[in-house]
């Protein structure tokens, strides 16, 4: 009889733990942090791209996305047709050529 004790006072926490952990599972938890959201751009890359090979009668041969002061910012380098090479900074926000 001792035994059946020691081994139910063993398994008790065990026993009681279960129950909780699979609706822990279940359920989602409310502390956790919202999903984070992205921010779309009024520029694509797409679209600054085309604007400033129009813009400065050009070729764009490198494309990157930096942040500059929480904003995106597109860096294109340009190449003409003289060989002249060159960058720009386009504002993903508002399109501005910088």
């Amino acid at each position: 009889m001792k035994t059946r004790a020691a081994l139910l006072v063993l398994l008790l926490p065990v026993v009681a733990w279960l129950p909780a952990a699979q609706a822990g599972a279940a359920a989602p938890d409310s502390r956790a942090a919202p999903a984070p959201t992205m921010t779309t751009s009024a520029v694509s890359m797409d679209q600054a791209v085309k604007m400033v090979e129009r813009r400065f009668h050009a070729r764009v041969v490198k494309a990157e996305t930096e942040r500059d002061n929480g904003r995106t910012v597109y860096v294109l380098r340009l190449l003409n047709d003289a060989g002249k090479v060159w960058t720009v900074r386009v504002d993903a926000r508002d399109g501005v050529v910088q």
